[in-house]
């Protein structure tokens, strides 16, 4: 579960570069950042490295 979380975040963070450098979605697109991070905190609270 834990990695599966981690691929979600690196995906996550993958799109978001790519919608705010490349397609320029607008302010939405930071919605994926967010979740992203949310999901690294989740894995570091739960006491797992990076």
């Amino acid at each position: 579960m834990s990695n599966l979380l981690y691929t979600i975040a690196v995906i996550l963070v993958i799109l978001w570069a790519l919608g705010f450098f490349v397609y320029s979605l607008g302010s939405i697109i930071h919605i994926l950042l967010v979740i992203a991070i949310i999901a690294i905190l989740f894995r570091l609270i739960k006491g797992r490295e990076i």
